[in-house]
């Protein structure tokens, strides 16, 4: 169950990260008051998230997660919302990324060799 409340945790730190990057872009470099605040706060929930699913997660698993999904959601986000190109390359990144989140979270061979 434990480990159920780590990966609860690191959604809410995908998700808040996801938002404050979201409103990172729409400060304009940090002139727009609302959405300046937006990225303090969001960016706090998330790292404080991860903070806390690395109680239960070990850190190469939450860490992977969080990079790579919140780095997916983000390139959504700015394709549906910003219009940012999405071409052959980046659909070829964003599989390689999820693809690399998954071999890091694969069960390793030389874990069960040594075993």
């Amino acid at each position: 169950m434990k480990r159920n409340a780590g990966y609860i945790a690191l959604s809410i730190a995908i998700a808040s990260e996801v938002v404050g990057t979201t409103m990172l872009k729409m400060s304009e470099g940090f002139t727009q008051l609302f959405p300046s605040i937006g990225v303090i706060i969001g960016f706090v929930i998330a790292f404080y998230s991860l903070s806390i699913s690395l109680r239960e997660l070990p850190l190469s698993l939450a860490y992977a997660i969080w990079s790579g999904v919140g780095t997916v959601l983000t390139a959504f986000v700015g394709i549906i919302v910003w219009g940012d190109p999405f071409g052959i390359l980046t659909f070829a990144g964003i599989v390689l990324i999820v693809g690399g989140v998954v071999l890091l979270n694969a069960p390793s061979v030389d874990k069960e060799s040594a075993r």
